[in-house]
């Protein structure tokens, strides 16, 4: 426990720092997007440590090329700015995994189809979920400020959730919500971080952010938390199937920088396509 606090100390100062410092130096809005390129290559490595546990034959070279293109994409709002690119660049990655894929399995065309599969996956969980994380950072300019406050708000109602959930568990936990996946989750834990989310949105809302009012700030913070849980579900079925207990131990206390990402993942799309459609 000393020890994930301590990681978290150190970690999340460095997280909020990249996610405020543009308000005074505009320039720094490339810190954040940085922070998110290692924590997503770092992810992507993970995942396919964990496919090879399974003797699944993952590309990873065609993973991290095609994830970069991606990132590049992101890194230009495309999903707003160039949709029609960001298409392109998963029907070229496409095109090019099956390509390169059947010419690397020709001793073994058995396996062909779980190494195009995992590795398709991997590109697709990690990096372009997570690649809507960079176009918040860099899609919305105006008002000014709006993309560091859409960041502040997400990652504060998602930890704060995590913590909910963290401590209502330990608490009053009895009901187990998914035992066959993550042992350690309850129901009651659950609805600890759905509270605890709304809880630290309507606080987002009076705090920093009043250009969205609470009715609608508190219903999606619940959204993305339970969006949350399952994403956290997932990447434990994930592990739970490859045998192991952590993606990796980059974050002492915490596992792998996926273990912290995965809560993440699935909540950032609907933050930004909520974003694109209410402040348009």
């Amino acid at each position: 426990m000393k020890t994930r606090l301590l990681t978290a100390a150190i970690a999340l100062p460095i997280i909020i720092a990249s996610i405020i410092a543009p308000l005074w130096l505009p320039d720094a809005v490339w810190a954040f997007v940085v922070i998110a390129a290692f924590a997503l290559a770092a992810g992507l490595f993970e995942f396919y440590s964990l496919t090879k546990k399974l003797e699944l034959k993952a590309d990873a070279a065609v993973g991290y090329i095609s994830a970069a293109v991606l990132f590049c994409a992101f890194v230009v709002d495309a999903p707003a700015k160039a949709p029609d690119l960001l298409l392109l660049a998963l029907a070229l990655f496409t095109a090019f995994l099956l390509i390169t894929q059947a010419f690397r399995f020709t001793k073994d065309f058995t396996k062909m189809l779980t190494g195009v599969g995992v590795t398709l996956l991997g590109v697709v969980y990690v990096a372009f979920l997570g690649g809507f994380l960079v176009a918040i950072r860099v899609g919305f300019e105006t008002p000014a400020g709006l993309s560091t406050d859409l960041l502040a708000y997400f990652f504060l109602v998602i930890f704060g959730s995590d913590a909910g959930a963290y401590f209502a568990g330990r608490a009053f936990g009895k009901h187990k919500l998914a035992p066959a996946i993550s042992p350690g989750k309850t129901v009651e834990g659950l609805i600890g971080g759905l509270l605890a989310a709304a809880g630290f949105a309507a606080l987002s809302t009076w705090w920093f952010f009043p250009e969205l009012p609470y009715q609608w700030s508190m219903p999606l913070a619940m959204v993305l938390a339970a969006v949350g849980v399952l994403g956290d579900l997932t990447e434990s079925s994930i592990k739970r199937g490859s045998g192991a207990k952590d993606a990796a131990s980059i974050l002492p206390g915490h596992g792998g920088l996926l273990d912290r990402l995965d809560s993440l993942l699935f909540g950032a799309p609907i933050l930004y396509y909520f974003a694109r459609f209410y402040f348009s």
